[in-house]
């Protein structure tokens, strides 16, 4: 470095006070994480003594802590990163009580394992299964305290066997995760002439069509149970390339042929958070309803009417066959508002007098981010 590169003395010594600084900064934030952690113990004390130590996680209290931090927030770092920060912090905290265990879509290395590290954290015990009832029964038997299943893609449309299980399912949806999409073609090698078929989910195949068409027209393309499934094979198969995160390239030791090859750049998955008991309100949340018509001319208008005279925003409805009879359909729905707000009960009260079947399948903090 020429003396022109140099800091002067000036400079030289106004850097060293910043970084005396930053040092002074990063041992105050260590000691008070400590505290916060001492104070999440005497949390489970607390509670240990009361016997209620199995309430241990309280996803209204996450959501009332991160949506405080967005509001405190001047920068200069954005809201997203210290949400993440601060969920990281709080995950810590919760495993000094008991780690919370977290049955999900695998295997490990799916996006639905993605979707699990985003909403709880990097200190959880992780559960992959193989299906979506087995989420379900891993809850409803308590070998887990939460589970994480996709239930739509921007691009895609909505997860059918999620929807179908809540209809013989006594579980809570106690939260939503919404997860950015990108995918890799992945490969063990870095030639793309090499590719002779491409592996992945139906759904991600899918979603990559055109580029795919444009880039590797020629190659076979196979449907597999899962992403992480595509990238195992590619990790054993020369020739064969597989659709799937970034994660699970590192996880089975791929190389990266294309990023970001997914059609559209805003495609997003939302995952749902089931669990065994209902989710108390925060100001700002969702509830998700399952119901049926009567078998009657205008039923569905007459069904849903209530929402809108009450003033409840209605932002999705799904139907899905019934099981019950042909042609007999039954209705997702969810709507702004928890089901304890009085404007809300009040609606829910009456499409509950007008349904052949209702259920509230849960109310649980909105989104953050």
């Amino acid at each position: 470095m020429s003396s022109a590169d140099s800091p002067s003395p000036g400079g030289a010594s106004r850097l060293e006070e910043l970084r005396a600084e930053i040092d002074a900064l990063d041992r105050e934030i260590q000691r008070v994480i400590n505290r916060r952690g001492a104070l999440a113990l005497e949390v489970a004390r607390v509670k240990r003594e009361a016997g209620t130590e199995d309430d241990f996680y309280r996803p209204e209290r996450e959501a009332e802590i991160l949506r405080a931090v967005m509001v405190r927030n001047a920068g200069p770092l954005p809201d997203d990163t210290l949400v993440h920060l601060f969920r990281e912090i709080i995950s810590a905290c919760l495993a000094l009580q008991r780690p919370l265990r977290v049955a999900f879509l695998g295997p490990a290395g799916t996006f639905t394992q993605a979707a699990v590290l985003k909403h709880f954290g990097h200190s959880v015990d992780t559960l992959p299964l193989d299906t979506v009832d087995a989420v379900f029964r891993e809850v409803s038997s308590e070998s887990a305290h939460y589970g994480v299943v996709p239930v739509e893609n921007s691009t895609e449309g909505v997860v059918s066997h999620t929807l179908d299980m809540f209809m013989q399912s006594s579980l809570h949806i106690c939260g939503e995760i919404g997860l950015p999409i990108h995918h890799f073609l992945l490969a063990r090698t870095k030639d793309l002439e090499a590719v002779e078929r491409v592996c992945s989910h139906s759904q991600s195949l899918a979603q990559c069509r055109k580029w795919l068409d444009l880039n590797l027209p020629r190659p076979e393309r196979v449907a597999v149970t899962s992403n992480a499934e595509a990238a195992r094979r590619a990790a054993q198969e020369l020739g064969t390339a597989a659709i799937a995160g970034e994660v699970a390239g590192y996880t089975y030791g791929l190389e990266v042929l294309a990023a970001n090859i997914e059609d559209e750049p805003d495609n997003t998955t939302r995952f749902l958070v089931i669990g065994r008991r209902p989710v108390p309100p925060t100001g700002a949340d969702k509830t998700s309803v399952l119901l049926a018509a009567r078998n009657l001319p205008g039923s569905l208008y007459h069904l849903l009417e209530p929402f809108a005279r009450h003033g409840i925003n209605m932002n999705r409805i799904e139907s899905r066959p019934s099981r019950r009879g042909k042609w007999d359909y039954v209705f997702f729905v969810d709507v702004d508002g928890h089901a304890q707000d009085p404007g809300l009960a009040s609606a829910l009260k009456e499409v509950s007098e007008r349904s052949a079947m209702f259920r509230v399948l849960g109310s649980y903090p909105r989104m953050i981010l």
